[in-house]
């Protein structure tokens, strides 16, 4: 049995789907307009988990993400600039090409942490056909209204609005993060724009013809209708960051169950914040990380990965190089231990200690999604007290749900790993001892000469007070 965390009931409750077997997905995707930082990633890692382990628990999934290339404002009040014509002010292109570029940066980042892509990819530009006819039954059926040029979608017609919450309306600011005032168009504080019209924004650079005016969808709808075109009337599973949960899940889940007459998707799963010292990342601040950042520094992208592995999806987890580092040592550690397992990897699989062991890691995995705990499965696979082929077996099955690429980085580092003998450890001695011998005439350049020499060949040095060591790079 797979157990998952429910927004909506706040509860650990037995997966189930709509029609048995079969798991229809969703995914937020990203908003175009800049490179994603890591914090946005690690949402789309745990998503990856999950789709995995579900195909590797037997389910056949479709999983469906937007991009979204058009109407996702600066605030939350439904005010402000559009993310994507920022992002084409601010580099002097237009907001398709800014898509463009971003959206490839984007999968390219997804191929680095070994992330798959999802079964459909769907731009919002590609939808507005769908949109329209949204908005339209929306507005026949009761459930949305016109004001200043716009459509809104009316919260008060909702039995319940704030379903992940369950808030009253006066407790809530309307839905405005950045400080900007509330929109006087609208009746009810949680009412939020299914459509905008050129009357509201006369500098938007993507419009659409609609019965309302010339303006382009709201950023709520586009999931909603999305969601819908490809993955019917029932959704088993709609996952997404935190920050997404209010207001833009909760409007989701408003606008598609009044389009449909019945209930949408059951099944809620929120990635929480990935935190520096200083706080949540987030691209307003001006400065965050990218895996393009993490390379330059010489991180291995699946050692972030790992990283975010090593923790639970509903905790908020803190960044930091220190940590990283860390996560970095546990890997390269990981790595050489499976390493030494392949020189007798065409043994015979132990087909009892096989099963036993994948049930312990599906156990792990069913609670919740609980990575760390898979993690520490892997560890206790290369504790097992059965053969090296039975390990790397089982090492290969955790990886298709896990991807950190175990067997490929162990299959690396020893065909990279030169043959040590005895000729070679004896040279190393003794250029050791004619180093310390320099050193002690004070001939530094020579001692400096000689250490160069053995790192050219890939020997690295290590003085301290017991004497010097050395090790291969």
């Amino acid at each position: 049995m797979i157990k998952l965390y429910n927004s909506v009931t706040h509860t650990v409750d037995p997966f189930t789907t709509h029609e048995p077997g079969k798991v229809k997905m969703y995914t937020c995707g990203p908003t175009v307009y800049h490179f994603a930082h890591i914090g946005n990633l690690r949402s789309y890692i745990m998503e990856d988990v999950l789709e995995k382990f579900l195909r590797w628990s037997g389910y056949d999934v479709l999983r469906v993400m937007n991009i979204t290339d058009v109407g996702h404002l600066a605030s939350d009040a439904d005010t402000g600039e559009d993310k994507m014509l920022k992002g084409a002010r601010r580099e002097h292109k237009t907001v398709m090409e800014i898509a463009r570029f971003y959206t490839d940066a984007f999968f390219e980042d997804c191929k680095k942490l070994n992330i798959r892509k999802p079964d459909v990819v769907e731009p919002a530009t590609g939808c507005i056909p769908e949109f329209i006819e949204m908005v339209e039954k929306l507005l026949a059926d009761g459930y949305a209204y016109l004001a200043g040029g716009n459509v809104y979608f009316d919260t008060s017609k909702c039995e319940e609005y704030y379903v992940f919450n369950r808030h009253n309306e006066e407790d809530l600011e309307v839905g405005v993060r950045d400080g900007v005032e509330a929109d006087g168009n609208k009746k009810n504080k949680g009412d939020f724009v299914l459509w905008f019209t050129k009357s509201k924004f006369d500098d938007q650079e993507l419009k659409w013809d609609s019965p309302w005016g010339i303006g382009y969808p709201g950023w709520h709808i586009e999931c909603s209708a999305i969601s819908i075109k490809h993955c019917g009337e029932y959704l088993d599973l709609h996952c997404g960051g935190i920050d997404n949960q209010f207001p833009h899940h909760t409007n989701e889940i408003a606008q598609s169950e009044a389009y449909l007459g019945h209930a949408w998707c059951p099944q809620w799963f929120h990635v929480h914040h990935l935190n520096t010292t200083g706080g949540k990342m987030s691209k307003s601040k001006g400065e965050f990380l990218t895996v393009s950042l993490l390379e330059q520094k010489g991180y291995d992208p699946l050692v972030y990965r790992f990283f975010c592995l090593q923790s639970h999806y509903r905790k908020s987890l803190v960044f930091s190089f220190e940590n990283l580092d860390n996560a970095n040592t546990a890997y390269q550690k990981l790595i050489e231990k499976i390493a030494a397992l392949l020189p007798e990897k065409n043994g015979e699989v132990d087909a009892e200690v096989f099963a036993a062991y994948k049930e312990k890691f599906a156990a792990a995995m069913g609670e919740d999604l609980n990575t760390s705990m898979a993690v520490t499965a892997v560890y206790d696979v290369l504790k097992a007290k059965t053969n090296p082929a039975t390990k790397l077996a089982l090492l290969a099955d955790y990886d298709e749900v896990l991807s950190l690429g175990m067997i490929a980085a162990a299959e690396k580092l020893a065909s990279a790993a030169p043959a040590e003998s005895d000729e070679d450890e004896a040279y190393i001695t003794e250029m050791i001892a004619k180093r310390a011998a320099a050193k002690k005439a004070k001939n530094f350049a020579e001692a400096d000469a000689i250490r160069d020499e053995l790192k050219a060949k890939g020997i690295l040095l290590v003085d301290s007070s017991q004497g010097t060591t050395w090790k291969r790079a």
